[in-house]
């Protein structure tokens, strides 16, 4: 899989909208993330108002690219999830598939934090007027790359342990 060797953190992007059949695909990456005991605790909000991903990208120090982005998507935690310990575990295995997604269709992308920081979650509660039954997570831009950059080698023999 090259996405894996080939993923960057792009936060420039051309103004190219991103096509509802490629949203659909980052979608289905995203949901076939494993999750502990398959409780499958996230929910997603599709951004594409300019409006919405303006005050988005105040909410964290590190998300105004959201403000040039053709799409945000705003990952939530159901609260009611079976192993709520394991939740943001599986979320993030949601955005690295949906990161993987983004670069084999072409797309660039980028992981904004935002939780376990409680004035994060409350500032994009804010935007979003996020209802209770649920927690943010994260923040992802996307859309067509603008710039191009090439994957660091973070390859360290030095940090891997064998037992024998």
């Amino acid at each position: 899989m090259n996405e894996i060797f080939h993923r960057t953190s792009i936060r420039r992007f051309t103004g190219q909208e991103v096509e509802t059949e490629k949203i659909e695909l980052l979608m289905r990456a995203a949901m076939a993330a494993p999750s502990a005991a398959n409780q499958q605790p996230w929910e997603f909000v599709i951004v594409t108002n300019k409006a919405v991903l303006e005050q988005l990208s105040k909410t964290t120090p590190y998300a105004s690219c959201l403000a040039n982005a053709p799409l945000g998507i705003v990952v939530l935690i159901r609260k009611e999830c079976r192993i709520p310990e394991y939740a943001e575990i599986d979320c993030s295995i949601a955005c690295e598939n949906i990161w993987l997604e983004a670069d084999s269709l072409g797309l660039g992308c980028v992981w904004l934090g935002v939780a376990p920081v409680k004035e994060r979650v409350a500032a994009v509660d804010a935007v979003l007027r996020t209802p209770s039954v649920f927690e943010t997570f994260a923040l992802l831009a996307v859309g067509y790359p603008a710039e191009e950059r090439r994957q660091q080698d973070r390859f360290d023999p030095k940090r891997i342990h064998y037992l024998r």
